[in-house]
Formats: structure tokens, C-alpha cells, sequence
């Protein structure tokens, strides 16, 4: 950034007081411009022993394949993010059940939150939307594995089928650095009135 937003003056980056981290500054209107991690967010949609993938048909990773992802929009909360992201790459409406985060990953060196939910298909009428070339249900044995756009992805997708085996899918939290993925398995907590 070079110029305010506020009042277009030209931005300095110094650590503002009562900070400790250099930041975009404005002297003449006296705004500090933060940047924060984007969050990324998507569905693991399923039906029976299936996986919901839609292909590519942008970059990054044109032509691979993933599961239905984007970037959470303001006004948003994360889960609403992941269902209209899944509604605009494979239009497929989903159903979630309360317990639903599934993968969580931490991506520093990029500055990025993905975040995964575990969702049912409300039914079997899906397309590719503008940003996906193909849409299409695969079995574990069917997925092309090799073509697996992100490894957050394949990585989510492992865990689901592994976990598909026991029926129990712990939430989990990854931070990713230079490609190694140091993992947290953590419990959801919920809190009743009981």
C-alpha cells in the first residue's frame, strides 16, 4: 500500500504506539491499515460413502482437483462462507449437523486459515459452477489421488476415510510450514446446560 484510504495521503509503516509490529500508517488522518490472515473455506460434502471433488478451471492448479473452497466474504460467518462457496463451485446444496468443523490448517508463511466442514448433499443435483471445470462424486478408490490440487485437500480427504472406518471424526488442527504439517488432534467441546 502507498496511499491512505481514508484520505489518500501517502502511508508510512512504522509500529504504531502500543504496538509491536510495523504497520501501514497515515500521519494526516491518523489510520493504522492492518492486514490479517485470509480465511479459506469449504464443505467435505458426502453422500453414502462418497466425496463431492469439482475440478479446476482456474488458477491456481487448473485442471486438479479439490474440494469445493473459497475465500469467506465480510458479513459472513465461516460455515455460511463454506455452504455458498460449495453452492458456487459445484452448485450442490448441503446439509450440516451441528458438530461439523472437520479440518482446521493453519498456513503462516501465507497468511491463511483453511478451514473444512463435514456436510451431507441435500441431493444429487450438481453442476460445475464458473470457477470449476467438472464436478463429481468419487469413492476413496476413485479419487484421483495424483490430481489432488492442495495438500490440505488430500490431506482432509485421508483423514475422512480413515476416519469413515471407526465413524468418529474428531476435529483437527494442523500448522503447515515449508511443506511439513506438524498436527493437534483436539476434542470438540460442547457445553450444555446439563
Amino acid at each position: 500500500m502507498k496511499f491512505c484510504h481514508q484520505c489518500a495521503a501517502p502511508l508510512i509503516v512504522r509500529i504504531p504506539a502500543g504496538d509491536d509490529k510495523p504497520r501501514h500508517c497515515c500521519d494526516d488522518c491518523d489510520t493504522i491499515f492492518y492486514q490479517n490472515p485470509k480465511n479459506v473455506v469449504g464443505t467435505l460434502p458426502t453422500h453414502e460413502n462418497k466425496v463431492l471433488l469439482c475440478k479446476r478451471a482456474i488458477q491456481p492448479r487448473i485442471g486438479k482437483w479439490t474440494l469445493p473452497a473459497g475465500f469467506m466474504e465480510n458479513g459472513e460467518s465461516s460455515l455460511i462462507g463454506a455452504i455458498r462457496e460449495t453452492e458456487e463451485e459445484a452448485g450442490a446444496q448441503v446439509k450440516v449437523n451441528g458438530d461439523c468443523l472437520y479440518t482446521l490448517f493453519n498456513l503462516p508463511t501465507i497468511n491463511q486459515v483453511y478451514m473444512f466442514f463435514r456436510a451431507d448433499l441435500a441431493n444429487l443435483n450438481f453442476a460445475p459452477g464458473i470457477e470449476s471445470e467438472e464436478v463429481a462424486l468419487f469413492t476413496e478408490e476413485e479419487i484421483p489421488w495424483a490430481d489432488i490440487a492442495f495438500p490440505v485437500v488430500k490431506s482432509t480427504l485421508e483423514h475422512y476415510f480413515q476416519d469413515l472406518q471407526s465413524n468418529n471424526f474428531p476435529v483437527r488442527m494442523f500448522d503447515v510450514h515449508h511443506g511439513e504439517d506438524r498436527s493437534i488432534t483436539t476434542k470438540l467441546i460442547s457445553l450444555s446446560n446439563s
